[in-house]
Parts: structure tokens; sequence; C-alpha cells
């Protein structure tokens, strides 16, 4: 009677818990999405300040140099010209329009100004692989190299590229880094051994990595008539990212917790068999922590290098746009800025997503 009595109670407890929680629910998810409601309301706001902010500076600059240039065709050559130089202010026309920080719809309009000639240059693409397919053909057969297409690059070929370099420089990164941090950090020794030489080349600049890499690779391409900019620049970014990786590494693999290097020692593990199955998993938190700064740091110094290398990248793009001072350069220039800072969002995002993937619960070690 008494365990009829208890299961009872027991029955009747759960489900008025059951009765409690199904009451809950629909709060719980309204309250979510009220907070989620009110947290995109004040992403938007944000994102409609900055732009309002950005609209009224660029008037003011627009302004403060458009009564420059009156006021200096005034006092230069008189009335007469500072009316005309109001005039043709006001009209619109292209070669005297005051050249200083775009506004958001100038910006908008040289973004659909690049997707526009990025579409024209990829059909000028097929139909010049097209052209050329039966000669290709015929010179490939013949152990000849294909005529390929020399045209300009279009912006968004600029940024695959410099996708492809940054990547191919966070690659290079991480086969360096991630070797010499574990060996460093498996021995006391060699880590203070290295410590002066770590201390001292981490914080050279880009532009001093990349004369030191044209330097070695100009002279092991001797009389190469080939392009080698991307070697140079991807090399470049690889020994600029690495420290992060490299430090963090050695002080992962150095703080494995010694039970489990003790363990390995009793089950009589090998060299290789420690380090794949008990100090890679312990330190790869702090690995991955590595490799996502060397991943942002690579994108940032990209730009740096990628000008100096004369590479069809972003860095030699927003160069020669400044350069090339026309009217909608500075628009150009502001677009290449916003890819910039979203790519490198993106690739900081990815990296944490695959740390999230690898990353574990220490407990489950023991």
């Amino acid at each position: 009677m008494e365990q009829e009595m208890v299961l009872k109670n027991e029955n009747s407890l759960s489900s008025s818990l059951k009765q409690m929680l199904l009451k809950l629910t629909p709060s719980i998810k309204k309250d979510g999405i009220i907070k989620s409601l009110k947290n995109t309301g004040i992403t938007l706001l944000s994102i409609l300040l900055f732009i309002g902010l950005w609209q009224m500076g660029s008037k003011a600059l627009y302004n403060k140099e458009a009564n420059y240039r009156v006021e200096k065709a005034l006092q230069e050559q008189g009335e007469a010209a500072a009316v005309a130089e109001r005039a043709c202010i006001e009209s619109g026309d292209s070669s005297c329009q005051p050249n200083t920080l775009p506004s958001p719809s100038q910006v908008w309009a040289s973004l659909q100004s690049l997707i526009a000639d990025h579409k024209v240059i990829r059909a000028d693409k097929a139909a010049f692989a097209e052209k050329m397919a039966v000669t290709n053909e015929k010179m490939i057969s013949q152990g000849k190299d294909p005529i390929v297409y020399t045209g300009r690059a279009s912006f968004v070929d600029i940024v695959l590229t410099s996708i492809k370099t940054v990547f191919a420089g966070f690659l290079l990164a991480m086969f360096i880094a991630v070797p010499i941090g574990i060996v460093i950090g498996l021995s006391p020794s060699l880590r203070s051994a290295f410590n002066w030489f770590i201390q001292i080349f981490k914080p050279v600049s880009p532009v001093v990595w990349y004369l030191l890499v044209f330097m070695i690779v100009k002279t092991l391409y001797i009389g190469d008539n080939s392009d080698n900019a991307f070697v140079i620049s991807f090399i470049s970014v690889g020994l600029c990212a690495m420290w992060a990786t490299l430090v963090n590494t050695a002080m992962g693999v150095a703080s494995v917790d010694k039970d489990y290097i003790n363990v390995a020692k009793v089950l009589k593990l090998g060299t290789f068999q420690k380090v794949f199955k008990v100090i890679l998993p312990s330190s790869l938190p702090l690995i991955f922590t590595g490799l996502r700064i060397t991943l942002s740091v690579a994108w940032m110094v990209l730009i740096a290098i990628e000008l100096l290398a004369q590479s069809q990248g972003l860095g030699l793009f927003v160069w020669e746009e400044f350069q090339n001072g026309a009217n909608d350069s500075n628009s150009k220039i502001i677009v290449a800025m916003f890819v910039i800072g979203i790519i490198g969002f993106l690739l900081d995002r990815l990296m944490l997503a695959v740390q999230n993937m690898v990353s574990f619960n220490k407990n489950e070690m023991a």
C-alpha cells in the first residue's frame, strides 16, 4: 500500500511538472522571439545611424571643398570665375566635382558598376575561351602551352586572388608553426633556446618580411620570366602571420596535464603516438586560438604585401584607385574597404566554427 501511495504521489508530481512546463513553454518562446526582435531592431538602428552620420559627414566635406574652390576662384580670377565654378559644381559635371569622402549612394553605385564590369569581363573570357578552344587543343597536343586570357581582371577576380593568397599563406604558416611549436613545447630547453628568436622576429613589419622574401625568391627564380608575385605574396603573408600559432602551440603542448603524460608512459606509447593521441588533442584549443589569430593577421597584412609585390589583389586595387584619382575612385576604395572587412569577419567565423567542431571536453579523456 505504501509503495502504491508513493507511486501515485510521484505520478501526480510528474504530471503537475509537465503541466507547468507546458504552461511555461509558450512564454519562453515568446520571450526568445521578443529578445531576438529587439536585438535585430537595435542592429538595424545602429546601421541606419552609421549611414546617417556617414551621409552628413560626406556632405559636410563636400561643401567645405566646394566652398574652398569657389573662394579660390574668386580670389585668383574674379567673381565671374567663382560663379562659373559654383555652377559647374552644382551641375554635377565630373570634371569639377570635389574629390572627397563619397556618400553611401555613391559607394552603392560604384559597387553596382564593379559588378556590371565583372559580368562584361566574364563574357569576354568565355568568348575568348570559345574562340581559342581548337587552337589550344592543337597546342596542347604538340606539347606547347595554351594561349590564356591576359585581359584585365574584374573586381571579383581580384577578391578571389586575395582569398587564394591568404589561404596559401595561412597553410604555410600552419605547416611551419605547428610542428615547430610542438617540438619547442615538448622541451623546456628548446623553449629557452628559441625564445630570443621568437621575441625578435615576431614584431617585424610586413614590409621587411616582404623585402626579405623578395631577395630570396628573386634569386631562386633568376632567369625565369614567369610572374612570381603570388609566390612572394603568400610566403610573406605566412611568415608575418605564423607567430601567434607558434607561440600558442608551444604553450598548449607545454601546459598538457601531467597525468595524461604519465598515462602515456604507463601505456608505453611511442613518441608519435604520444604526440597524436595525447598531446595534440589536449592542446587543440590553444592551437586553434593561435590559428584563428594567424588567419586574421594574414588577412590584415595581405593588403600591404600585395601592394608591394604588385600582385593582382585587393591591395594593388586600392592603391591603383588611389593613384588614379578618378571621380569614382574614392567610392571604389570604400567598396574595397567593406569587402575586406566582411571577408575578414567571415574568415574569423569560419575558424571559430572549425574550432568548435574539433573542441572537446577534457573530462572525456579521463
